[in-house]
This record gives structure tokens, C-alpha cells and sequence, in this order.
């Protein structure tokens, strides 16, 4: 009887801790293969409490590293509070990635109300008096310390946080900068949600077989589908996502309708609704302004860029002009070209930009009789993986095991383990790669964990990669631009500085280093994409599986350099908007719309071309993160272009040089100064001249 009633009881006990696992699935060790989250237990109401919980938790742990009464040394201050916060670090990191490519009306409430309860919990910490004064004695003992360079760098960012978040300052100072972080945590959140509420709400519907001409029929195909999901049947749709607007403006004959839906792209956020941001955009950049001030900066660029390679605006405007001048000169050329093709056609209207895609198709056909069309066969989405995936191998003996085990969010994702050549396991990897209502628009890389090593026990990364492809009906393939290809091999970049991290501490690690550095790993890749080498092991034809033929690679390589002036200035225009909108001195005295056309003006963008990103959609700056740091892509290129080159002197796959690169930047995340840990690679600090011969603009 005592037995049976040891049995029940124990019974009892595994049931009841079953069930509040059940109930707060954040809160205990995941039992997943390889501890990722186990999605199919963390439902939405999970998030706010865990949230709530971790907060506490973390506010306890930061009091009781505060008030210790030994005195401060880097392992029990310092490292102590790199290891405080797990919970709330675990809940974080996956409610991030799934709202970003999960996000619904309860999401976005959550994150509604999760935003000023993060954004506060940070000036706590960061106001904390008795912290920063532990930090600060570790600090100015730091020389005779014989701490590694790791170590040195974690002490030294962390001390920048509270320089830089405000703990110098007065209470009255230091209360009014918490209201300003809340005001902008707040709006960047509301920013992104009108994007995503945007790209949702528009479909160019048609009805008309006729006002499909000129468009290819993998292409209508798509757009069938898009009216399936969105209760059209028997329609054809067309949305503001780049996979479904790109080819629309690239094939379509009807130019009606390519000026319909381009304005409409390009007038998000711009509707005077519920969803306009323009005066969100004002707020935030005047609050930019107002905290930039606080804290003893000229401008909102000035405390950015203190902590990029950049240092300053007045450098990144030198770069930026320095490839301006030659981008615009051959912008000005392919629109004369484009104009004369026009007049060839026919027609006498001036080139506008909803037109440039599509005689820029036109063009590059005539030119170099090449068109995405031509491509596409050649790159279906699982051929063009596998062969990011080979380059991975090739360079580092990467092995990657597709696991069906593995819990995923979505059933479209795919789920592979990351191995070194040994077999020993480095990560997983997620790759989501199609396109939903819930899913932000563009593509980026983001970690479910990081890659860190805490107390003597090795955690590994679990990253994820997101492209919005337009998901085809049924069985049919889904078949790739050769512009989606090497999207698909740079966040593939990016992915594999998350997954060949090799550091210590989780503030350091994988991508976490400067922006303008941080384009580095994800741009290299996208040489390997277009290289013959490289090209004939993955580029098959769908159907009959023959690789590319020499003749399409040789085509390729020949027009390179075409549109680049166009490519440039599209993005520059974007990179010089951004800095202006950061180098404000005093709030904007302009209305958004006319300070953007005075940026523009004071450039010289041409009319037929538009800015990459107008300033009440520009997600990058106002709700992304990259605010004074759009120019980072550039810089970067400055950085890939010239490693690359380190490549083409020896040899694709050199091993030396690929070992070099891993060690010297993939491994390092942010653990040392990014020009140091590149020189250390290249020997040398990096040279404009090879992005320029990269883009045609010698």
C-alpha cells in the first residue's frame, strides 16, 4: 500500500510539473534536440508573463551584482552581469524572430506592451548608480587587470553603455531621457507595423487576361496564387513585395499599370491614414535631436557613428561622394540609353521611373541577349541553397544534415544541422524562405541563441535566414532571379558569422559587431554566387537537371556592370538621406516629404530615378536599427570587394586564406576592433579602387 501510494504521489508530481512546463515553456530546459525551441509548446499568451518574469528576475540579479560588498573585479561584476538576464534573454530572442516573420494583430499587441516595459528596464540598469560605479572601478583598474582582449573589449563596451545611456548625468537629465527612449521605442514599434499593415493592404488585382501581357507565365502563375490566398479566385495578384512588385515592373507591357502600382510602392506610409508615418518620422527624428543633445553630441550621427568603423559624418559623406560622382555620371548614361530605346520602340514619352525596369530588361536583352527569364530555369531554390551550402564546405568543411526531428515555427521552414568536417556539431540552421502576410517585407538573418561559452559549458547558435520568395501553387518549382540568388547567398553570409562564432561572451559574439563591419561576411559570399566555378556545380535546369551552359555564364559575366549606375544611386540616394536626416542639429523645420526633395535636390538625383527607400517607409532607420548606419552595405562593399580580391590572388578556395577569413573575422564576432581584426586578415587596410572596379565605375 505504501508503495502504491510512493507511486501515485510520484505520479501526481510528474504530472503537475508536466503541466507548468506545459504552462510556461520558457521557464525550463528545453528537452529539444539541441535545446531549440520547442514551438509547438510556446503559444502566444506565453510571451507577456515570461516577459514579466524575466524582467524580475533580471532586476533582482543586477541588485544583487550592485550591492555586493566585495570589492569589483571583472569576474564578479562585469562577467556577472554578462550572465545575468538568461530568461529574459531566452523569451527575447525568440519573440524577435517570430515577430518579425510571424507577426499578427496579437503579437504586435504584445509588443506593444512589452516596448516601454523593455525600453525602461534598460535606463534602470543603465541609471543604476551603485552598478556603474562597480563598472566604472574595474574600468580605471583595467591596465593591471591581465585581462584577455576579450575581456577588455566587454569591459570597455560595457562601460560605454552607461556613458553613453545616460549615467552621468542628473536625475532631472536622466528622467528625461527615459521618456525619450520610451517615446522612440514606441514609435520605431508603431513604424514597423504600419509597413507591414501597408504591404498587406495593397493588391493590384486583375481581372483582364489582356493586362497580363508581356509577363512571363512562371510570373502570372504566382500571381494566381496570391489571388487564391486572398479570396480573388480566377484574378491574378499583384503585391508591394519585392518578389511579386520586381517582376510585374521588370515584364510588364502595360504601362498604366506598371505607374499604378510603382506609386503605390512607393507612397507607403504616405496615405495622410492611420497608417501614415510621416509624423513619426518628424517625432522620431527631432527625439534623435533632443537625446543626441543630452548626452553631449552634435548629432544623432555623431553618438552612432562613435562606435562604427565610420567614427564620424563627415567620413561617410567622403566615401559616399567618392563613389556618387561616377555612379551618377553612368546613371546619366544607361537613362539616355533607355530613353533612345524608347524612341526606338516607338514612343514618345519621357522616361519615368516606373519605366526603368522594364527597358532596362528591354536593354540588357538587346545588349547582351540575357534576360532573368533566360536565368531562371537554372536556379530553383533548392539547387541554389545547396550550393551556398557547397561554397560553405569548400571554404570550411561545413556538413550540413537536414533534420526532420528538429520542431520548426512554420511548416514551409527548413531545419538543417551545421557540422564541422569532423562531424562535430556546430548549430542549426533555419531557413524560411518565402513570403506571408505575417512576415515583414525583404530579407535578413536572425538567432533563435547565440553562440557563447559561459562557465566552462559551450552554448551553440540557432540562427535563422528569411527571403520573401512568392511560394508557387502546387508542384511547381520555385525559380529564382539571379538578384534573388545572391540575396540568398548574402544572408546565407550572414548565417554562417552567427553559426562560426567562436567566443566567450554572448554580448560579443557572432553578429554582434559594428554596422558598418557586420556587412562583411554576408557581401563576400555573394561573389561566390556569380563565379563559373561556383555556377556549374549548382545552377542545374529544373527539368532536365544540365548545368548552365558556358554561353549563359559568359553572358552573365559580360553584363555584370550593367544597370550599376542605376543599382548605385538608387541605394546612395538612401545612404545620403538617412545621414541627413541624422545630422540635424535642431528638429526638422521641414515638412518629411520636402526635406527628403531637398536632400535629394542637394545630390543631384536624377527624376527618373526614385530613392531606394523614401523616408515613411524607410524601415532600416526608423524601425531596423541602421539609423546613420544605411551607408554600412557601401562600406562593407569597400571591405568584401578588397577580401575578395584576397581570394582571386591565390586561388577560390584557397585554404590558407579561407582558414584566415574564418579565424581572423567569422570566429571573432565583435571581440576586437573590426580594422584590426581585417588587417590581421588582409595584411593591410582595405582599398576603394576594387568595389569600383567591382561596380563598373572606374
Amino acid at each position: 500500500m505504501k508503495k502504491l501510494l510512493i507511486f501515485i504521489l510520484a505520479i501526481s508530481l510528474f504530472t503537475v510539473t508536466c503541466t507548468n512546463q506545459e504552462k510556461k515553456p520558457f521557464y525550463s530546459q528545453w528537452k529539444t534536440p539541441h535545446e531549440v525551441p520547442p514551438f509547438d509548446r510556446i503559444q502566444k499568451k506565453h510571451y507577456l508573463p515570461a516577459f514579466k518574469e524575466g524582467i524580475k528576475q533580471h532586476q533582482k540579479e543586477i541588485e544583487k551584482i550592485a550591492n555586493n560588498n566585495e570589492e569589483p573585479t571583472f569576474e564578479n561584476t562585469v562577467a556577472a552581469l554578462e550572465r545575468s538576464g538568461a530568461l529574459l534573454r531566452k523569451v527575447r530572442n525568440v519573440f524577435n524572430v517570430l515577430n518579425s516573420s510571424m507577426s499578427d494583430e496579437e503579437m504586435q499587441q504584445i509588443d506593444k506592451q512589452v516596448t516601454p516595459l523593455l525600453s525602461n528596464h534598460q535606463d534602470d540598469i543603465l541609471f543604476n548608480k551603485l552598478l556603474f560605479q562597480r563598472i566604472q572601478t574595474v574600468y580605471n583598474q583595467r591596465k593591471n587587470l591581465n585581462l584577455t582582449t576579450e575581456q577588455n573589449t566587454l569591459l570597455d563596451k560595457y562601460y560605454k553603455d552607461f556613458i553613453r545611456g545616460g549615467a552621468n548625468l542628473s536625475e532631472k537629465k536622466k528622467e528625461e531621457l527615459r521618456k525619450i527612449n520610451e517615446k522612440l521605442s514606441n514609435l520605431s514599434r508603431q513604424f514597423g507595423q504600419h509597413i507591414l499593415k501597408e504591404n498587406n493592404r495593397y493588391d493590384l488585382v486583375i481581372d483582364n487576361k489582356k493586362d497580363l501581357a508581356g509577363l512571363p507565365q512562371s510570373v502570372i502563375d504566382g500571381a494566381a496564387k496570391a489571388a487564391e490566398d486572398r479570396g480573388h479566385e480566377g484574378k491574378w495578384v499583384f503585391t508591394l513585395h519585392r518578389s511579386s512588385i520586381t517582376p510585374f515592373l521588370t515584364h510588364s507591357e502595360k504601362r498604366d499599370l506598371r505607374e499604378k502600382i510603382f506609386k503605390a510602392y512607393i507612397n507607403k506610409g504616405n496615405h495622410g491614414d492611420e497608417l501614415d508615418n510621416k509624423e513619426i518620422v518628424s517625432k522620431m527624428a527631432a527625439l534623435r535631436v533632443k537625446r543626441a543633445h543630452l548626452l553631449g553630441y552634435k548629432t544623432h550621427a555623431h553618438y552612432i557613428l562613435e562606435e562604427n568603423m565610420a567614427k564620424n559624418p563627415q567620413n561617410v559623406y567622403d566615401l559616399l561622394h567618392k563613389i556618387w560622382e561616377p555612379a551618377l555620371e553612368k546613371a546619366k548614361k544607361e537613362s539616355q540609353e533607355l530613353q533612345s530605346l524608347i524612341k526606338e520602340k516607338g514612343k514618345d514619352f519621357k522616361l519615368q521611373p516606373w519605366d526603368w525596369w522594364y527597358y532596362a530588361e528591354k536593354l540588357k536583352k538587346q545588349k547582351f541577349e540575357l534576360t532573368d527569364e533566360m536565368l531562371k530555369p537554372y536556379f530553383e531554390l533548392n539547387n541554389v541553397r545547396k550550393g551556398a551550402f557547397s561554397v560553405a564546405h569548400k571554404l570550411y568543411g561545413l556538413q550540413f544534415e537536414e533534420r526532420t526531428d528538429i520542431p520548426k515555427y512554420h511548416p514551409d521552414v527548413r531545419v538543417f544541422e551545421v557540422k564541422e568536417s569532423d562531424g562535430s556539431h556546430i548549430g542549426i540552421f533555419y531557413g524560411d524562405y518565402f513570403s506571408r502576410t505575417t512576415k515583414r517585407g525583404g530579407a535578413w538573418m536572425n538567432s533563435f541563441r547565440k553562440q557563447y561559452r559561459l562557465e566552462g559549458k559551450e552554448t551553440t547558435p540557432i540562427v535563422t535566414n528569411n527571403l520573401n520568395l512568392t511560394k508557387p501553387s502546387g508542384d511547381q518549382p520555385v525559380l529564382l532571379t539571379f538578384s534573388e540568388v545572391t540575396t540568398l547567398f548574402h544572408e546565407f553570409g550572414h548565417a554562417l558569422h552567427g553559426l562560426l562564432s567562436d567566443c566567450t561572451y554572448p554580448r560579443l559574439s557572432g553578429t554582434s559587431v559594428p554596422r558598418d563591419f557586420v556587412e562583411l561576411p554576408s557581401q563576400i559570399m555573394e561573389h561566390w554566387a556569380s563565379e563559373q566555378e561556383v555556377l556549374k556545380t549548382y545552377a542545374k535546369h529544373y527539368q532536365t537537371d544540365e548545368p548552365i551552359p558556358q554561353e549563359l555564364i559568359d553572358k552573365i559575366k559580360k553584363a555584370g556592370h550593367f544597370n550599376q549606375g542605376f543599382a548605385t544611386v538608387e541605394y546612395l540616394a538612401a545612404a545620403f538621406l538617412d545621414m541627413d536626416w541624422h545630422t540635424l542639429k535642431e528638429p526638422p523645420e521641414l515638412e518629411v516629404l520636402e526635406f527628403e526633395n531637398k536632400s535629394m535636390e542637394n545630390i543631384g538625383l536624377i527624376p527618373q530615378i526614385v530613392v531606394r527607400y523614401r523616408s515613411p517607409y524607410f524601415q532600416h532607420v526608423f524601425s531596423g536599427g541602421y539609423s546613420s548606419g544605411y551607408y554600412s552595405y557601401i562600406w562593407s562593399e569597400v571591405l568584401d570587394c578588397d577580401a575578395f580580391h584576397a581570394f582571386k590572388e591565390t586561388s577560390l578556395f584557397d585554404p590558407e586564406t579561407a582558414a584566415s577569413f574564418r579565424n581572423n573575422i567569422l570566429e571573432k564576432g565583435g571581440t576586437e576592433n573590426p580594422m584590426v581584426l581585417y588587417k590581421r586578415f588582409r595584411g593591410r587596410e582595405p582599398q576603394v579602387k576594387y568595389l569600383l572596379e567591382h561596380r563598373g565605375l572606374q
